[in-house]
């Protein structure tokens, strides 16, 4: 009986031993998780909405949790919460530190978020009040979301419209998709861009060339451009050519002058020309002349028959025939 009640004892002892050491090791991982056993400052922000932040909520800096919410109350301006952080830490929070609102993922706990500062501006200390940036809350990024969803759907309502009329063959981008015909057109027309396009490089390729040519010397155009005398010459002709054509303005002027005169009746050939009279005795005087010839033909023939004058005209025919004879031997080849 005694060692069944001492061995009960040492059981019963062993088990409230090994409940307070749970108890104890539970305070010490709760206090280690919160951090109740660091030394820490309190730092103070006001919020006009705290969004449901409560009392122990992490506070985080550069992604890494550095304190907890110790207190969450109303104050005149707003909403006053009060959060502890690490001294070990003090250093990278200034006072110009910026504090906001942030969730634990996109709809997770509440939490403080620190930002920013500078090194040019103190520490802070505890009792210290940082300025507060009023982010995006998930409230308002539902309904931004809830807002692109609705638009989101209105797009797609009018891309189901327009994709139906180009189904339908409705419009011209329809048309083109749906009657053979337009395409064949395009195809031609994109074949005939195709040669063109083939054409201007064969062109492009054959002016290269020729530019080329061009280049070296020989060419005429090359010359040109290079050789001074030839630019002179070239001078020199178009200075000949312009007092050819002052010339020739001369020679036009004169001649119209010399016409203008013809057509008028003041010299000799314009009263032949435009005199009707002077034309008509002109004409009366070559008759005469005329008649006087056949007249003078006729006594000479009479004169030829006269005895008198017979024996000088024999004469001067043998005379004649005498100079046509030793003309004929004097022309004739010598053996």
């Amino acid at each position: 009986m005694k060692n069944s009640k001492g061995l009960r004892a040492l059981l019963t002892g062993i088990f409230v031993v090994a409940g307070i050491a749970i108890l104890v090791i539970g305070v010490f991982v709760i206090g280690g998780k919160d951090k109740s056993f660091r030394k820490s400052i309190l730092i103070r922000a006001v919020f006009s909405d705290v969004n449901g932040l409560a009392k122990g909520s992490n506070v985080w800096y550069a992604g890494v949790k550095i304190g907890v919410v110790r207190q969450v109350s109303f104050v005149a301006n707003g909403v006053l919460v009060s959060f502890s952080i690490e001294e070990d830490v003090q250093q990278k929070i200034r006072t110009d530190t910026k504090v906001k609102l942030g969730t634990d993922g996109l709809i997770g706990n509440k939490l403080v978020v620190l930002y920013g500062g500078t090194e040019s501006a103190p520490e802070a200390i505890s009792g210290t009040t940082l300025v507060v940036e009023n982010g995006v809350g998930t409230d308002e990024m539902m309904a931004t979301l809830q807002g692109n969803n609705k638009n989101l759907l209105e797009i797609t309502n009018n891309l189901k419209s327009i994709t139906k009329s180009l189904v339908d063959g409705k419009g011209t981008v329809g048309k083109l998709l749906n009657d053979p015909t337009i395409g064949n057109t395009l195809q031609t027309t994109m074949a005939s861009l195709n040669r063109a396009g083939s054409n201007a490089q064969v062109l492009t390729s054959n002016l290269s060339a020729f530019s080329k040519d061009l280049n070296n010397k020989g060419y005429f155009i090359h010359d040109l451009a290079t050789d001074t005398t030839i630019v002179a010459s070239l001078k020199s002709t178009a200075a000949q050519l312009h007092q050819v054509s002052l010339n020739a303005n001369a020679v036009v002027e004169n001649l119209n002058t010399t016409t203008s005169k013809l057509n008028g009746t003041q010299g000799t050939v314009g009263v032949l020309l435009n005199d009707k009279t002077a034309a008509a005795n002109i004409q009366s005087t070559l008759s005469n002349l005329q008649a006087g010839t056949k007249k003078l033909d006729e006594n000479m023939e009479a004169l030829q028959h006269n005895f008198l004058l017979r024996g000088f005209f024999k004469k001067r025919n043998k005379a004649g025939e005498k100079r046509l004879k030793d003309s004929a031997e004097n022309s004739a080849p010598q053996n």
